[in-house]
């Protein structure tokens, strides 16, 4: 398992791994509209690298890559996913850990983020506590998630 800064040559991949996990993954925590709005079949490749490149971004390769993660430089991590066959298997920790070096080296001492129903045990399982509850709108259907953060006193 290689963690790697993403590289634009990634994206299609990457944009595949999102649309695969909320559709085989996520489907268990929200219905078939729900996912259909949140990664619709129709995603825009330039939207994408230009989202991608605008933060610190990781890959965890393996043959494949099988996780990645955003960081802003605000602390905000943005979309954070794992294949669907490597849940469960350290990937989304080694990508946090990361996150987290990355995060202490720009100063920053507050990780913030909005979990899925589904990613909100792998956070609380790394420290993060729920602000709140709340419901957002995605292509006209409303999603349930949780603001998260982690406080980490910079060492």
């Amino acid at each position: 398992m290689k963690l790697r800064i993403y590289e634009i040559a990634d994206t299609k991949e990457i944009m595949k791994l999102f649309y695969d996990t909320i559709h085989e993954v996520n489907i268990h925590d929200y219905t078939q509209e729900q996912v259909d709005a949140w990664a619709p079949a129709n995603m825009d490749i330039e939207v994408w690298i230009k989202s991608l490149r605008s933060k610190f971004t990781y890959v965890v390769e393996e043959d494949k890559i099988i996780g990645f993660g955003e960081l802003e430089a605000n602390g905000h991590i943005d979309r954070f996913y794992c294949h669907k066959d490597f849940q469960r298997k350290g990937v989304g920790k080694k990508i946090l850990e990361q996150i987290e070096l990355k995060a202490h080296s720009l100063g920053v001492e507050k990780l913030f983020t909005e979990a899925s129903i589904t990613a909100k045990p792998f956070f609380e399982n790394q420290g993060f506590i729920v602000i709140k509850k709340q419901e957002v709108e995605r292509r006209g259907q409303k999603l349930i998630n949780f603001v998260m953060e982690k406080h980490f006193k910079n060492y």
